[in-house]
């Protein structure tokens, strides 16, 4: 297989960074959606954005894009698209996800059940068989229907990119790895900056950060679909994508990456999440409360998923706790302050209004990421001039 299209879906706002991790591997960029970017690429891009893409929630590879209207028209054009590319004969394939949006065809069950049937008669045709025995590598596929057109794709990740493989203890309500990352991605943070996460619970924004500073490619560790699919990709292209990654990861950097929370045991398993990172050198977990935030360098960052209130109980408690975090950011010498939350009173008792304002949706719940922005250090400043 030579040139191919891949399709990396993402949460709905950060589609500018995905495209830019996207571009910054090399791959020509052939549209952008609402919670989507589509790339084109060689062999080598099925590996390469498995391994290396951040905010990716997976990678599709794009089989085809019909239009159908009925039951009838979904059939036949599904069995028109050439499966035998990808499907061997003794091919595990199911419909692992069909999804319909402002589409005469709506019902994810009756979509799944139509297009595997058309593959079934398109391969019966090809491989001269009335039985397939499904002993092979898996191949599952998911359809996607947007105003009556649908984009049909083979899943080369499996489990979403967004585990990672360290976090083996969570908090109540965890952020994705891949939502941190991009929010980390979304500020002008770099390695020998300061970052504090105060509500940090089982570390994912600071291991994010850690994995950032020393250029680990988060999926590295970890397997994908698409490696037993040598009929379409070759093996080789795996073994050269986790060496480019080995090559490309410095562990050796000193960092000020810290995170904080109250509970003892949510910090214990922070640090062991850490630990199965790979960068529990780069950050010093403490427990802390909000109300004892404070640090003496300059032109740090915050950078927090806070409570917002998703249990009734909590709703009470969010205006103290806000009116605490901006008082807290006063507080702290020429930092930026970037926080992610549901809570849409957040800026009045912070006590000041964004600089910048992004609307994310995490799974279906709304959230807003506030960009608060201190000033560029001195020696960024004379660069700019200097450049």
């Amino acid at each position: 297989m030579s040139r191919i299209e891949l399709v990396a879906p993402c949460h709905f706002g950060l589609e500018a960074v995905l495209k830019k991790e996207i571009t910054d591997l090399g791959y020509e960029i052939v549209q952008v959606e609402d919670g989507r970017v589509t790339f084109c690429g060689e062999e080598d891009a099925v590996s390469r954005a498995n391994i290396f893409l951040r905010t990716a929630e997976r990678v599709l590879l794009k089989a085809g894009k019909i239009r159908a209207v009925t039951f009838e028209e979904l059939f036949d054009k599904i069995k028109a698209l050439p499966w035998e590319r990808y499907i061997p004969a003794d091919g595990k394939f199911w419909v692992t996800k069909a999804s319909s949006v402002k589409s005469r065809l709506f019902s994810p069950s009756d979509i799944q059940s139509i297009v595997k049937k058309a593959i079934v008669e398109r391969l019966k045709t090809v491989y001269h068989v009335e039985w397939f025995p499904e002993t092979g590598a898996e191949y599952p596929i998911r359809i996607s229907f947007m105003k009556d057109e649908a984009t049909v794709c083979l899943d080369t990740t499996g489990l979403s990119l967004h585990k990672r493989g360290y976090r083996t203890m969570v908090s109540k309500a965890p952020i994705k790895e891949t939502l941190a990352a991009a929010l980390i991605l979304l500020t002008p943070w770099k390695k020998d900056r300061i970052l504090v996460d105060p509500f940090c619970g089982s570390g994912t924004i600071p291991i994010e950060a850690a994995m950032i500073a020393a250029n680990m490619a988060p999926g590295a560790n970890r397997s994908f679909t698409a490696e037993k699919w040598t009929n379409i990709l070759g093996r080789k292209s795996w073994y050269q994508a986790v060496e480019e990654a080995n090559d490309r990861m410095d562990v050796r950097i000193e960092t000020d990456i810290q995170g904080y929370d109250l509970d003892r045991d949510i910090i214990r398993a922070a640090r062991q999440n850490a630990a199965a990172a790979g960068v529990d050198h780069l950050i010093h977990f403490q427990q802390r409360a909000v109300s004892e935030l404070s640090h003496p360098g300059k032109y740090g960052f915050l950078i927090s998923n806070p409570p917002y209130g998703e249990r009734l109980e909590e709703k009470e408690h969010l205006p103290a706790l806000y009116t605490e975090i901006g008082e807290r950011f006063r507080g702290l010498d020429s930092w930026s302050m970037y926080l992610i939350t549901g809570y849409e009173e957040a800026e009045r008792h912070i006590g000041r209004k964004a600089d910048k304002n992004r609307k994310i949706y995490n799974g279906m719940l709304k959230t807003y990421y506030y960009q608060f922005m201190g000033p560029r250090p001195p020696r960024m400043r004379q660069q700019e001039r200097q450049g």
